[in-house]
C-alpha cells in the first residue's frame, strides 16, 4: 500500500542522494550523525546515531515518541502537551540534501529530517505528521505553488542579545556591550563573536550579506540572503544553533528572549516577504506609481491585514512577546496598519517588491509563521482584499482611522483570535493546531497564576 512514507523513500534520485553522502561521511570522517526536525516552539529535537548506520537510518528511520513534537512537557494540570503517555511513536527520515558536517565538530554532521505517523498505526498508517511544523510548511508552499503558480521567498532580520555570564556559568541580564545603535565602536567589541558565528555560517551555506549593533545592550542584527520560505526557516534554526554553539566556546550566552530589558528595543525578527513566480518579483508596482504594490502585493498585504489577529499569535507567540509592543517608541507594531517606509506600522513597503512584517520577535518559530503568512496572503489573493490606504502618521500618535485598530496586546487574546480564525488555523493543519493552542494556552494560564515581583512591589502594603 502507498503512503507518504512509501513515496518519500521511493523519490526519484534518493539511493543516489544516500550513496553521496556515504561518500562524503568517508571522506570527511564523520562518525556521528544528528537527525533533528523542529517542535512546535522552534526548539531543534531528535536522535542522534553513529555514521555507520547512516544507510539503515536512512532507509528505517528513527522512533521518537509524538510529545517530542511539543518539547515532551508537561502542563500545569501534570498531563503531557499535545499527546499522552499512550500515544504511538512517529518517524523521522531524512532529508538527506540537508547533510552538513558541522563546523565546530567536524566528526558530528547533521541532518533535517520530515515526520511520519507510525507504519504500524491503525489509523493513518505511514501519514505525514501534521504535528511537524517544519514538514507542514513544505507542503503548505507546495500547495500555493500548485493553486497559484507563485512561492513564498523570506528574508529575516534575526536580532539578538550577547549577555554576559556570571561566574557560575549561567547567564546574566546585562550585555555585553552598550545600548547605542548602529555604533561602530560596539559592533567592534563583539567582532570575535561575530567573526565566529560569521565563520561557521560560510560553512553551512548561510550566505552572510551585512550586520550591524542594534540600540539594546549586547545587540547584533546579522543577515543572510533571502531564499524560498522553507530553505529560509532552516537557515533560521542553524544560526540560532550556530550562536549558541559559539556562545558556549566564548563564554557569552546568546539570548533570543523577545524582551528582556525595558527602556532599549526589543529582539524582533522581522520577515522581509514577497511572492514569487518562477524569478518574477510579484509584489513588484504594475502602475505608474514606483511605490505602489500591484494588484498581486496589494491583495496579499490585504490577507495579511485581514487576518492579522490571529496572525499575531502565531509570529509573537510567548507571554514576552507582548512586553515588545507595551513598550512604545521603539518602532514595534501596535496598529493593524502599512505604510511606504513609515516603520510605525504593522507591514512596511520597505522597497519596490518587498513588505516587512514586524509582528513577529525572536522567539518565533519560523516554520509556523511564514506557514500562516502563505495562508493570510493565499486569502487576500483569492478574495481581492483591499488593505486600504497607507498610513503615513506616526502610529503612536494618531487618535482616529485605521491606525487605531489594535493588534492583540497579551498572549490570551491572540489565542482567542486564533481560534476563531479557520484561515490561520489551516496554517497549522492537523494536530498542530491542537498542540499549539494546547501548548501556549498553557503558557498563558502559568503566566496568570504566578505572583510575580511586580505583584510583590506593588501589592503587599497594599492595605490598610
Amino acid at each position: 500500500m502507498s503512503t507518504d512514507l512509501h513515496d518519500f523513500l521511493n523519490q526519484p534520485g534518493r539511493d543516489e542522494a544516500v550513496r553521496e553522502v556515504r561518500r562524503k561521511i568517508d571522506e570527511t570522517g564523520v562518525d556521528y550523525i544528528y537527525y533533528q526536525f523542529v517542535s512546535v516552539t522552534g526548539r531543534i529535537m531528535g536522535k542522534a546515531a553513529p555514521a555507520d548506520q547512516w544507510e539503515r537510518m536512512a532507509e528505517k528511520g528513527f522512533q521518537l515518541v509524538y510529545g517530542s513534537t511539543a518539547n515532551l512537557f508537561i502542563d500545569r494540570g501534570g498531563d503531557y502537551i499535545g499527546y499522552g503517555a499512550d500515544a504511538w511513536e512517529l518517524v523521522g527520515l531524512p532529508d538527506v540534501e540537508t547533510f552538513q558536517p558541522l563546523p565546530w565538530d567536524p566528526q558530528t554532521a547533521r541532518v533535517y529530517c520530515t515526520l511520519f505517523r507510525g507504519r504500524e498505526e491503525e489509523e493513518d498508517p505511514g501519514a505525514y505528521l501534521s504535528a511537524d511544523c517544519r514538514g507542514n510548511l513544505k507542503r503548505i508552499q507546495a500547495e500555493l505553488e500548485r493553486e497559484t503558480g507563485m512561492h513564498l521567498r523570506v528574508g529575516t532580520e534575526p536580532e539578538m542579545m550577547w549577555l554576559k555570564l556570571n561566574p557560575d556559568g549561567s547567564p546574566s541580564v546585562e550585555g555585553m556591550t552598550k545600548p547605542y545603535c548602529y555604533h561602530i565602536d560596539q559592533f567592534s567589541e563583539l567582532q570575535p563573536l561575530i567573526r565566529r558565528v560569521q565563520q561557521y555560517c560560510k560553512a553551512m551555506d548561510l550566505e552572510m550579506i551585512q550586520g550591524d549593533h542594534e540600540d539594546a545592550p549586547g545587540q547584533l542584527e546579522l543577515n543572510w540572503m533571502f531564499d524560498r520560505a522553507e530553505i529560509n526557516a532552516d537557515r533560521l534554526t542553524t544560526y540560532r544553533q550556530i550562536c549558541r554553539q559559539v556562545g558556549r566556546e566564548m563564554g557569552a550566552f546568546p539570548c533570543f528572549m523577545p524582551k528582556p530589558f525595558m527602556g532599549v528595543s526589543a529582539n524582533s525578527c522581522h520577515h522581509n516577504i514577497s511572492l514569487w513566480q518562477g524569478d518574477k518579483n510579484m509584489f513588484m508596482p504594475d502602475g505608474d506609481n514606483p511605490r505602489m504594490p500591484g494588484k498581486v502585493g496589494l491583495s496579499a498585504l490585504g490577507g495579511i491585514l485581514e487576518h492579522l489577529d490571529a496572525l499575531t499569535c502565531v509570529t509573537a507567540p510567548t507571554v514576552n512577546s507582548y512586553r515588545r509592543l507595551w513598550d512604545t517608541g521603539f518602532w514595534a507594531p501596535v496598529y493593524a496598519n502599512w505604510g511606504f517606509q513609515n516603520r510605525t506600522t504593522t507591514v512596511r513597503v520597505s522597497a519596490p517588491g518587498r513588505f516587512e512584517y514586524k509582528a513577529t520577535d525572536s522567539s518565533v518559530n519560523p516554520y509556523l509563521a511564514s506557514a500562516a503568512l502563505i495562508k493570510a496572503m493565499a486569502d487576500g489573493l483569492a478574495r481581492n482584499l483591499d488593505p486600504g490606504p497607507p498610513e503615513n502618521r506616526n502610529s503612536y500618535e494618531v487618535s482616529s482611522g485605521t491606525a487605531t485598530q489594535k493588534i492583540p496586546m497579551n498572549l490570551g487574546d491572540a489565542l482567542e483570535a486564533l481560534r476563531r480564525n479557520e484561515v490561520i488555523q489551516s496554517a497549522l493543519p492537523g494536530d498542530m493546531y491542537r498542540v499549539f493552542e494546547h501548548y501556549k494556552r498553557d503558557e498563558w494560564e502559568r503566566f496568570c497564576a504566578t505572583v510575580t515581583e511586580w505583584d510583590i512591589k506593588e501589592y503587599l502594603d497594599i492595605l490598610p
